[in-house]
């Protein structure tokens, strides 16, 4: 499932990788006379790298017409790009090896990088450089290994000071989902960091060339399909024999016996390889065992300041990003989480507080409810010898706050808020709760005297329900008025993300009811929406919330309360709001405060007022009279909160209800 606008990109990057992967390797082996071991080369970096790969292909090493190989791979820079592509080739093969098993393995990412270099330096030393260069370099597999070291470690920590900060800094940035091999994006912070590695490795890699300490491009012939090419070639120039140096390639190779002839380190002769020079270096030289053993005119003051600097270039890559990211974390320690754009992270923010600040991730979504499904809704219990069960069940769904925005929310039977519980003061009461969040869950009765073990927190009077698990929680309700009932166990993501509903208990007594001519309830939510993923809102830096809703729904999508002149109105404000105060107001004249955190006020203590401040948890009930027709608004008083992703629709957004009075 693609996530986010970059998995988009990624999808047509890694089929054109994959297009482009296909080119080289049908034009390397049937057009362009090189080692097979260059050819893996360039298939291997055109693979990591994509179309970048192979422009470098077309761009340094094809052969551009038959019999031209020699001549075209000749400059000094193409060579560096010879040499580099063979260094990334062996090298970041071991080091994308290793990524993926660390990974897998769920090893932190500062012991990662280590692995992933031992890896790389030791597949590009022992393998790419060593193995598979031996018949070209000539003498034992342990004298290349010695003469391959330096160069090797050289240019191996180069291009790991530029892939080390690449993937620290993509891999634990705000899609974490770079740290699971499942994830293409993972793979497109190895391509990234490759194409980064071949940057920083190449200017060493010119050096160590022209200095005759790494090969660069190579061209190797085969007699007969060389000989039928210059036939081929011959006919085009109208029979003219071009070749390097001014003799046909035919002759320059073999002698009248058709066996190779061994030539000077400078020319373009030798036992069927060719390297194209700089001078007399580049392509190496080809020794008494027609290899491309090359003699180094480097000074040992030389490779000392190249390698300190290569070390140095090391060093900075692999521990400067430690000063802003915690590399002690795994991917299994922040599963793929995606965090808010703009949220601050450094190296003291723990994996727990980035899963409880993360998105919700669209793949666990399992049901899709447009405005035609309300929240709030109430479940009717069914009796069980005298006692009032209800069967609550959490999962993550996608739920429509507006007619073109819909959020990943946690729901309980599906709706957000949660059914409305409605019971007597003095029933028994049973609610079996099945959990089927990604992470363990409770529910905690807020306000309500019940026994310490049905209270609800995680790991002070239970043991959290774990994803699958269910718990029961039975009390008889002692009191009455507006309760509600939330998640105790990652609140702040929980609570924020829909986990909540009412809770009403009438009292035993009818009369003792603050009786109203309408009922209406009111739960407070503020949501987090950014690039089309839903985060809880929090009141930090980059968990702002830019959506808010009453019920489930922002304005102009929520309820319109219908009344006529001379009714009253009680309204029943539910703090289910997780972590701002909402001053809610009513227009059309004053309204009485009758309760309070579900206690009735004496008649003595009651008062007018217009606006009273909602906090996370608070509750209060207050009764409103229609003096006049019209439309009169219930609102939040703080702009913002009135507003849908910072705009107004019809005269406001958010928390905002309309009661229509008829005269």
């Amino acid at each position: 499932m693609f996530v986010q606008p970059v998995d988009y990109f990624l999808a047509v990057w890694f089929v054109l990788a994959g297009l482009s992967t296909a080119y080289v390797v049908w034009d390397q082996f049937r057009n362009n006379p090189e080692p097979v071991v260059m050819k893996w080369g360039f298939i291997l970096v055109t693979l990591y790298m994509g179309p970048l790969g192979l422009l470098i292909y077309v761009l340094a090493d094809k052969e551009p017409r038959p019999g031209e190989h020699e001549a075209f791979t000749k400059p000094l820079w193409k060579q560096g790009v010879g040499s580099t592509i063979h260094c990334v080739a062996g090298d970041a093969t071991g080091i994308i090896l290793a990524a993926a098993i660390t990974a897998a393995l769920g090893l932190p990412i500062w012991i990662d990088l280590i692995v992933e270099y031992v890896a790389g330096f030791a597949f590009g030393l022992f393998i790419f450089q060593s193995l598979f260069m031996k018949s070209m370099m000539g003498g034992t597999y342990w004298e290349n290994v010695r003469k391959s070291f330096m160069p090797e470690f050289i240019s191996m920590n180069f291009m790991m000071a530029g892939m080390a900060p690449v993937m620290s800094f993509l891999m634990m940035g705000s899609d974490m989902r770079a740290m699971e091999p499942t994830e293409l994006l993972f793979w497109g912070v190895m391509s990234f960091g490759v194409i980064v590695g071949f940057i920083t490795a190449y200017p060493s890699n010119v050096w160590m060339v022209a200095r005759c300490l790494k090969h660069g491009l190579m061209t190797e012939r085969v007699p007969e399909f060389d000989k039928a090419r210059e036939g081929r070639r011959e006919h085009a120039y109208g029979g003219a024999e071009v070749g390097m140096a001014g003799h046909s390639h035919a002759d320059a190779r073999f002698d009248e016996h058709g066996k190779p002839r061994h030539g000077n380190p400078g020319d373009n002769s030798g036992a069927g390889h060719h390297g194209s020079s700089h001078g007399n270096r580049g392509g190496g030289w080809r020794g008494k065992h027609g290899g491309h053993g090359m003699e180094p005119d480097a000074t040992v003051p030389q490779l000392a300041a190249l390698g300190g600097a290569s070390v140095l270039a090391l060093a900075l890559g692999m521990i400067a990003p430690a000063n802003w990211l915690n590399l002690t974390l795994s991917a299994r320690d922040v599963g793929g989480a995606i965090m808010p754009p703009g949220m601050v992270m450094d190296r003291d923010t723990p994996a727990a507080a980035m899963l409880d600040m993360a998105a919700v991730h669209p793949r666990l979504i399992t049901a899709s409810h447009g405005l035609e499904v309300r929240g709030d809704r109430e479940l009717q219990a069914r009796m069980e010898n005298g006692v009032k069960v209800f069967d609550l069940e959490t999962s993550v769904i996608r739920w429509a706050i507006l007619p073109d925005v819909k959020v990943d929310a946690y729901a309980i039977n599906g709706q957000v808020p949660g059914p409305r519980l409605h019971i007597r003061q003095g029933d028994r009461v049973r609610i079996n709760v099945t959990n089927r969040l990604p992470e363990s869950t409770t529910l905690h009765w807020h306000g309500l005297i019940l026994p310490n073990e049905m209270d609800g927190p995680a790991e002070i009077t239970q043991e959290p329900i774990p994803p699958g698990g269910s718990y029961r929680y039975e009390f008889t309700a002692s009191q009455s008025g507006t309760y509600f009932y939330h998640s105790h166990d990652h609140v702040d993501r929980q609570q924020a993300l829909g986990l909540y509903g009412a809770l009403i208990i009438d009292p035993a007594n009818p009369q003792d009811e603050i009786a109203a001519d309408h009922d209406y309830v009111i739960q407070l939510q503020e949501w987090l929406m950014r690039e089309g993923l839903t985060f809880p809102s929090m009141p930090m830096d980059g968990g702002q919330p830019n959506y808010f809703t009453i019920n489930g729904r922002a304005y102009p999508s929520t309820d319109t309360i219908r009344m006529k002149v001379g009714e009253t109105l009680k309204v029943r404000f539910i703090g289910t709001n997780n972590g701002f105060i909402h001053p809610m107001h009513i227009h059309g004249g004053p309204f009485e405060v009758v309760a309070r955190d579900g206690e009735t006020m004496p008649e003595s203590a009651r008062f007018l007022a217009d606006t009273v401040n909602v906090g996370p948890g608070q509750r209060y009930d207050v009764v409103w009279q229609a003096r006049h027709p019209g439309k009169w608004l219930i609102h939040c008083h703080i702009g913002h909160h009135t507003t849908n992703n910072n705009v107004e629709e019809k005269g406001g957004g958010g928390l905002m209800v309309v009661i229509d009075v008829q005269p």
